[in-house]
């Protein structure tokens, strides 16, 4: 299974679940601050994984290339967006290798509470739900997007920024990385972003929440792409206390790359 690495080779691993949309370059937000802590990211490309596999088998295959690319190390997992449902299942998957989870601006279940009116990508899940066929027509058009005119793309997904991710967007460091992690996203088609859409709505393994290991919820207090009150949900669901960092002014993206170097730091530190 492929995967990109930042930080420093030889040092403590630390597996990296983009989001989505998201790809393996998005985790170089943590290039700089993995390498001062002498920490080795590593960032799987989940949507180049055969669109065949599917349900628990889809998380079973990342888990199994995980643990052979670092040979049954002990590892410490993050997951931003959506892809913290995927640290969560490969997690589980992983009973006593994963030292930590951190989980910036977590996506709990829709079907947990009243958060879809508050989210930025309402008419996206909605359609997704209700109508499959629609759904794949729009990702498809999204997909051309991102090849032909990925500003245009980050304009129409950044419509609605709040908090600090309005000024982020008027970076054109942040631009071009946002643009660069779309073409990725979409690089090998529609399947892989769709099957993880469908993934997360579909029920989620009760046993993501038995979890043994510490659990960190990084969360911006003006996100709109997954609401606060997800957070705060699954920090309630989780067997053993989990912690909430209150990210406060912070929104989606801003909030990652706030949260970046501390999440860092406390890794390095364990």
């Amino acid at each position: 299974m492929h995967y990109t690495e930042y930080g420093n080779p030889a040092g403590k691993p630390v597996v990296y679940c983009h989001g989505v949309p998201g790809s393996p370059y998005e985790a170089s937000i943590f290039d700089a601050p993995a390498r001062e802590q002498c920490l080795r990211i590593l960032c799987f490309d989940r949507f180049a994984i055969d669109p065949s596999i599917t349900g628990a088998d889809y998380h079973r295959h990342t888990a199994q290339a995980i643990s052979e690319t670092v040979q049954g190390a002990r590892l410490d997992l993050i997951g931003f967006s959506l892809g913290t449902h995927a640290a969560l299942e490969v997690s589980a998957l992983m009973p006593g290798q994963v030292r930590s989870l951190h989980l910036v601006c977590a996506a709990a279940p829709l079907d947990a509470g009243d958060f879809l009116d508050e989210m930025a990508g309402k008419a996206v899940f909605s359609l997704a739900q209700r109508s499959p066929g629609l759904f794949q027509w729009l990702v498809k058009w999204q997909a051309l997007l991102a090849k032909r005119a990925p500003q245009m793309l980050f304009r129409m997904l950044f419509a609605s920024a709040r908090g600090q991710d309005r000024e982020r967007v008027k970076s054109p460091e942040f631009r071009a990385l946002i643009c660069q992690v779309l073409q990725q996203c979409f690089a090998q088609g529609a399947s892989g972003y769709t099957r993880d859409i469908q993934q997360y709505l579909k029920p989620w393994s009760a046993k993501v929440f038995t979890c043994e290991t510490d659990v960190c919820l990084w969360h911006g207090t003006e996100d709109n792409w997954s609401p606060f009150a997800m957070s705060a949900y699954m920090a309630e669901r989780f067997s053993r206390k989990a912690r909430i960092e209150r990210m406060e002014g912070f929104s989606h993206y801003s909030c990652l790359y706030a949260a970046a170097p501390m999440i860092c730091a406390r890794i390095a530190s364990e």
